[in-house]
């Protein structure tokens, strides 16, 4: 197996970009639910519970970056045979999960009222800080940072955190499972093993 795609198989890279953000995924969903369900406001363990989920979120965005970058610059390995219902739904689940993994680390960043120690190595400033917000948003929009806050908040956590993120995971899963063991496809071993 080579580091890059063809139009048969993804290659390394894409194969490790793949699950190394699924795994930060989990790792992001982990570290939040501990922090509200396992500690107090103004703890220790809340703090570091805290400060795992925004340096999660950003190294998230960051291998999301990668992961655009890598797919333009690759050829995409053609869909499995199937119906246009099929390669619709693909491409749609495909484009929404991009879509909310670009928006869930933005949104994160914008809306957080701390800095980020960035697993505790160094600082990352709250986007509240920084001169772009300065200009951009309480210049230009003439807002505060409770303003500003309040809907990406709303965003990031309701729409999607609560539900919209788990509906395309649980949308992705199942659809693997459905081609690996019903249609008996290689979609699924495309992007594990590769092998049949």
């Amino acid at each position: 197996m080579g580091a890059r795609n063809t139009i048969y198989e993804y290659g390394a890279v894409a194969k490790w970009l793949h699950w190394i953000i699924a795994f930060l995924i989990l790792g992001s969903y982990v570290s939040v639910y501990y922090l509200q369900w396992f500690t107090e406001e103004d703890t220790p363990a809340n703090w570091i519970a805290l400060q795992l989920h925004l340096s999660i979120g950003i190294t998230i965005g960051a291998f999301v970056l990668l992961r655009i970058f890598w797919r333009l610059t690759n050829p995409t390995p053609k869909l499995e045979p199937g119906s246009r219902l099929e390669h619709f739904a693909a491409h749609t689940g495909h484009f929404l999960l991009y879509v909310v993994m670009i928006l869930a680390p933005l949104t994160g960043y914008l809306g957080t009222g701390v800095n980020t120690e960035y697993f505790f190595l160094f600082e990352i400033p709250q986007f509240a800080d920084t001169s772009l917000f300065a200009h951009l948003v309480q210049n230009k929009m003439g807002l505060t940072f409770k303003q500003f806050e309040e809907p990406i908040d709303f965003i990031h956590k309701e729409v999607l955190g609560e539900w919209l993120i788990w509906l395309l995971i649980l949308g992705h899963f199942l659809a693997a499972l459905y081609h690996h063991f019903i249609k008996k496809d290689r979609t699924l071993i495309r992007m594990t093993t590769g092998n049949q």
